[in-house]
């Protein structure tokens, strides 16, 4: 599989195209990111020729969604349906195995450019009104590599309609510490309560955490298979921190804001190329939220949401 190349290697002249369209490269310091055109989305993050992040071939769109950015939904919708005043609305079947709505109307969308530097990109694209989604939106992303080096992300939502819209926002990043052992690494995440989802990966309660939903002191890896969303997020200064770590200290961590109040963590063995791959994604509801009304937002004509979220790290020589 080719990746993306890290600064620091060669890369072939002349014309090349992307599966996932234009390729944004953002590089201050040790740091690199890529960005592309397709569904926002991060390719790849590192510092220090540190892969942080998961990435994919030139060929290929985001396996897993990998990197996507999520409006007007992030997750699933039951069967694709939901009401409005009353009325159903039906959205297509985009995970035809689950019959559900999954990951938004943008995920296979182009976004266009808005603005460009050495640090930083913002795009854009258009929710049009359709079948499901009656409503007129756009969905601004930022990604900026700040004076420490680490990435931070912005997702804004604007609503040109006429009537209240209602969404959720995500982002579906997965994280990785270079070629550290991903199973050795002790996986934190700072929430209180999980939801609990039938096999269709739809919730229908909620329960305290306990055995290896319990992340809040660390567990390994190696020992988790989850696909499950998390709240009761405990914040500090406005932000919570999910982390990896290594016995010898380096860490990786995606931090969110109080904007994003559920996290969705997905331990999976089916990455490409990968003996196990960790998403971490930030989200300002869970799935089916256009139905239960958990984390659900209504954006009034005119105005508009954001949420950031980011990725640092704490690199030194691997023991």
């Amino acid at each position: 599989m080719t990746s993306p190349s890290l600064p620091g290697t060669s890369v072939p002249s002349g014309f090349r195209s992307y599966a996932s369209g234009r390729q944004y490269e953002l590089r201050r310091g040790d740091a690199f990111a890529v960005v592309t055109e397709l569904a926002a989305g991060l390719r790849l993050y590192s510092r220090d020729g540190v892969q942080l992040t998961e990435t994919y071939g030139d060929s290929e769109i985001s396996p897993g969604a990998a990197g996507i950015t999520l409006a007007p939904w992030a997750n699933r919708v039951e069967d694709g349906v939901w009401y409005l005043d009353g009325k159903k609305q039906q959205l297509d079947i985009t995970e035809v195995s689950r019959n559900n709505a999954s990951h938004g109307l943008l995920r296979n969308a182009s976004y266009s450019l808005v603005d460009e530097s050495q640090f930083s990109v913002t795009l854009e694209a258009t929710v049009f009104p359709q079948h499901g989604y009656p409503f007129l939106l756009r969905h601004r992303v930022q990604y900026l590599l700040g004076e420490d080096l680490g990435l931070v992300v912005r997702q804004t939502l604007a609503n040109d309609s006429k009537a209240p819209a209602p969404f959720v926002l995500g982002a579906h990043p997965y994280l990785r510490l270079g070629d550290t052992n991903l199973d050795e690494l002790l996986l934190t995440v700072s929430a209180g309560t999980r939801l609990v989802a039938d096999e269709r990966k739809i919730p229908r309660s909620s329960e305290p955490v306990s055995g290896d939903t319990d992340l809040r002191g660390g567990r390994r890896v190696g020992s988790l298979d989850l696909d499950v969303a998390l709240t009761d997020i405990t914040f500090d200064g406005g932000t919570s921190r999910h982390t990896l770590t290594a016995a010898d200290g380096r860490s990786v961590s995606l931090w969110q804001d109080e904007a994003c109040t559920y996290v969705h963590i997905f331990v999976t063995t089916t990455f490409p190329g990968r003996e196990r791959a960790v998403a971490i994604e930030p989200m300002t509801g869970p799935a089916n939220a256009f139905n239960s009304g958990d984390g659900l937002r209504w954006l009034p004509p005119g105005e508009s949401f954001t949420m950031s979220w980011g990725i640092d790290a704490t690199l030194g020589k691997a023991g």
